[in-house]
């Protein structure tokens, strides 16, 4: 896969580590043995994933000669932060559409990722309610700003469009150079789903690297059919900016929705039982909205026999640790 005909940011310090899990492995029965690709150690103002995707995305909008991004996210959004992070690193104004996606759950004076969007200098922030047209909305915010004489760049929610999800299939290409190098078989790669840029980046760059690895999803909001979908539509597009020859198949595209709960960012048992495991077991800070839920049914799957005895288990950590203490007196129940 050539990376280099599309404009890219040097966001990146390095591939970020892959590390052994014995502790929880052992916790869990010691049957399967996990391993976890530290996502959440990318550069940003607290690290995450969206990183990745934003060196494509940034450096789209600059080619373009854009001096404003506009973005959309939840209320205590991973993704938001990181773009106002590298927004204020390049020197480019930042304004934020967020999505109330439980009623009540904004509070403009929260902690969080909240607070960080004050910290890096947010240029504004629109709350809009659950269940908008996120696009329309920043599109009427471009507008506004194009009247102003701005330069605006819409980067979608997630950064997850093609553009975007070029970070992720680069990522699958640096874990594959990581295991090679280190000579570690993996047999099973375990991702957060939910905008989908990751899990198409982390299929596409999978099969353009001919791994033979199965990556499934874990979902943080969507039931398993539409999720799925929204994955592979995304990947096929992928794979033809990428020119992936075959492209992708449908079957490569599983998800697992039984660890939602009640809906997108509403705390869940398991999810509060796998934060507290992996922090306990290997000092690892999990979040509440994504990898928290997506760790959930990582431990529930090793737990039911999914994987086979002795299978290699690797679990993407897409970061996002910020958003605990927006949520400390979930876990302090």
């Amino acid at each position: 896969m050539n990376f280099t005909q599309f404009p890219r940011r040097p966001y990146l310090n390095g591939p970020t580590p892959i590390e052994s899990m014995p502790s929880l492995s052992k916790a869990l029965g010691g049957k399967v043995n996990l391993y976890i690709k530290r996502d959440d150690l990318l550069p940003g103002a607290a690290g995450g994933n969206k990183t990745r995707k934003l060196e494509f995305c940034i450096a789209d909008a600059m080619a373009q000669g854009a001096d404003t991004i506009i973005t959309c996210g939840a209320v205590q959004s991973n993704h938001c932060r990181l773009t106002a992070a590298w927004s204020a690193k390049e020197g480019l104004d930042c304004h934020l559409v967020l999505e109330e996606r439980v009623e009540g759950s904004y509070k403009k004076e929260g902690s969080g990722n909240n607070f960080l969007f004050e910290l890096l200098d947010v240029k504004s922030i629109e709350v809009v309610k659950g269940g908008s047209d996120m696009m329309a909305e920043m599109g009427k915010k471009a507008d506004e700003l194009k009247a102003q004489g701005k330069k605006p760049y819409i980067v979608p929610g997630g950064a997850s469009n093609a553009i975007g999800a070029l970070g992720y299939a680069a990522c699958a290409e640096e874990t594959m150079n990581q295991l090679n190098t280190e000579g570690l078989s993996i047999d099973h790669i375990i991702v957060p789903s939910g905008s989908a840029g990751t899990h198409a980046g982390m299929v596409v760059g999978i099969s353009g690297t001919n791994a033979n690895i199965p990556v499934s999803g874990v979902n943080v909001s969507r039931t398993k059919d539409v999720q799925e979908e929204l994955v592979f539509k995304l990947a096929v597009e992928l794979a033809e900016k990428l020119g992936v020859k075959g492209g992708v198949e449908r079957d490569a595209f599983v998800c697992f929705d039984q660890y939602v709960g009640p809906g997108y960012s509403i705390p869940t048992d398991s999810m509060v039982e796998a934060v507290k495991l992996f922090a306990k077991t290997e000092a690892i800070l999990l979040d509440p909205v994504y990898s928290g839920k997506a760790a959930a049914g990582l431990i529930d799957l090793v737990r039911k026999g999914h994987f086979a005895e002795g299978a290699n288990v690797l679990f993407l950590h897409t970061g996002g640790s910020p958003a605990l203490f927006a949520y400390m007196d979930t876990f302090r129940q």
